[in-house]
């Protein structure tokens, strides 16, 4: 099997210079398999392998002339090895080379992209672990619901990680395929095993049935992939936005020394960091409706897909990697307020312990109706009001005393309640 290039950063992936060392590897492969069929000399083979190279600069020079990226590419390499270059690319078309190169650089892609995701992952364990049990509020649509934990809130955050990890590694394979199949995908001047061996090589599986490019359909889940990575990121980052608001700061962003919040407002600390990782995620679900749009090319093949792959393609995978980066710093270095949970659960007089109450009358014989007036009416007294207080008031309605004692009462108001079932929760994750 040929070497693969691996590079550390995701931008180097994209460059013109990785480019063109898959698009070189893709011919060598060709190449080779061509020799172990007896259609090409070995001896030619290793010449090509010791000489092939490639100066990008020369690329540009040759494009600006022939106005064809391919041609200009196998022109440079042709300078460098010679007379058995007129082996190299033999019965190929273009988009042979260039999808299965691509390929290469999706795979790379994935397996970068999955190291960071890793580190969120641990990172979002760890917080889950540390506050299991740092007792705190849900909401729904936006309003206290009932008592739940923090460390629940990030499980939730884990189980979906934990799914885009599958996801991408799924998408890993989906993505592996490359295409030796000529013109139109008939295999009319290089026979199928070609391609076999060629792809075998490049960790790839033949296409199942290309035109004269792999079909669209397998790029456009590539990216619908990653902007699915991104909603999930973009969920977690309005969530520590919404709890970092002044009046909730349940959570907040890290803030180092030295950094400024406002140019005005000397007291502002903003949550930078999620609002950038809200927006680019706006930038990635743009791209994958521009992927979409790419599966319907004309007949066999056109070219329209290929300026919009320039652009989404790169872009895509180097934003979702700087963005599992930020998240997993961001989730890793998150300051959590217990303090301020409590006594954002705890406003209006725990009225959102309203249910436990409820149920609590309607267990003593009082119908869900009635139970559900009683309880409303003090509920509403004491929302929104300063000096509201739910315990209070219901520990004072005649209604409530003629069915539950003080103690009955207390225990309505104790959160462990709710949480006496998360260690199942837990456990399904390894928390």
């Amino acid at each position: 099997m040929i070497e693969r290039y691996t590079l550390p950063e995701m931008g180097e992936l994209w460059t013109e210079t990785y480019k063109f060392k898959t698009w070189l590897q893709v011919e060598i492969a060709v190449c080779e398999a061509q020799a172990e069929l007896g259609y090409i000399p070995t001896a030619a083979v290793e010449e090509i392998k010791a000489k092939a190279h490639f100066d990008p600069q020369r690329i540009k020079e040759i494009e600006a002339e022939v106005r064809h990226d391919v041609i200009a590419f196998l022109t440079s390499v042709n300078e460098y090895v010679g007379d058995v270059g007129r082996y190299i690319h033999l019965g190929l078309t273009s988009s042979d080379m260039l999808d299965t190169a691509l390929a290469l650089q999706l795979v790379a892609s994935v397996d970068v992209l999955l190291e960071p995701l890793e580190d969120l992952i641990h990172a979002i364990r760890y917080q889950a672990q540390q506050h299991r049990s740092t007792v705190t509020i849900g909401r729904s649509h936006g309003i206290h619901a009932e008592p739940m934990t923090f460390g629940f809130k990030l499980a939730g955050w884990l189980a979906e990680m934990l799914r885009n990890r599958e996801r991408l590694v799924r998408l890993r394979s989906h993505i592996a395929v490359g295409k030796i199949s000529g013109a139109v995908g008939t295999y009319a001047n290089i026979e199928p095993r070609v391609e076999a061996i060629a792809c075998q090589k490049l960790g790839l599986e033949p296409d199942t049935a290309s035109t004269q490019v792999i079909s669209r359909d397998r790029h456009a889940e590539f990216v619908q992939c990653l902007a699915l990575v991104a909603a999930s990121l973009e969920r977690f980052a309005v969530e520590i936005r919404n709890l970092q608001r002044t009046d909730v700061l349940e959570v907040e962003e890290f803030f180092a020394k030295g950094q400024k919040g406002s140019s005005a407002m000397p007291h502002k600390r903003n949550p930078i960091r999620s609002e950038r990782i809200t927006g680019l995620a706006r930038v990635i679900r743009g791209n994958a409706m521009a992927a979409l749009e790419n599966v319907a090319l004309w007949h066999e093949r056109d070219i329209s897909h290929s300026s919009v792959e320039r652009v989404i393609l790169p872009d895509s995978c180097t934003l979702t990697h700087f963005m599992l980066a930020e998240m997993a710093d961001l989730v890793k270095n998150l300051l959590v307020y217990p303090e301020n949970m409590e006594r954002n659960m705890n406003v209006y007089g725990g009225v959102v312990f309203s249910q436990r109450v409820l149920l609590a009358l309607v267990e003593k014989g009082v119908s869900r109706e009635d139970a559900y007036r009683i309880v409303q009416s003090n509920a509403h007294q004491a929302w929104n009001r300063a000096d509201g207080d739910f315990r209070a008031l219901v520990s004072a309605d005649d209604r409530v005393k003629a069915h539950l004692s003080a103690e009955e009462l207390d225990e309505c108001f104790n959160p462990q309640h709710h949480l006496k079932h998360l260690d199942a929760v837990y456990q399904r994750l390894g928390i």
